[in-house]
């Protein structure tokens, strides 16, 4: 919304990305650590959902007017913010060309 907001973020953006890059840094650091990423991962949901029921669901608008804004603001800066879990489906591929190599090489 540009009622005097985009000021408010952008004097924080340099926080913002200060924060992307340390979570970046970690998930290099933990790279290869399947557990460590599992971890990140779900602390990273967990802020969310904090962030969301704490917070955001507070400042919620309380008229149509306000509303409309929010969901213009919504569509034109890129939607909701979504975490997207992994599917079952993606985490088997791995078993099954690991499972199809161990089948060519004769194992």
């Amino acid at each position: 919304m540009n009622n005097g907001k985009s000021v408010d973020f952008d004097k924080h953006q340099i926080s913002y990305q200060a924060l992307a890059e340390s979570v970046r840094d970690l998930a290099v650091d933990y790279q290869g650590d399947t557990h460590a990423l599992l971890a990140l991962l779900r602390l990273l949901e967990q802020l969310h959902r904090e962030i969301r029921d704490e917070f955001f669901v507070k400042t919620l608008p309380d008229n149509r007017q306000a509303l409309y804004a929010l969901l213009k603001d919504i569509e034109s800066e890129g939607g909701w913010p979504y975490i997207e879990r992994m599917k079952i489906r993606a985490l088997l591929a791995n078993i099954e060309v690991e499972t199809s190599q161990e089948k060519s090489a004769g194992c």
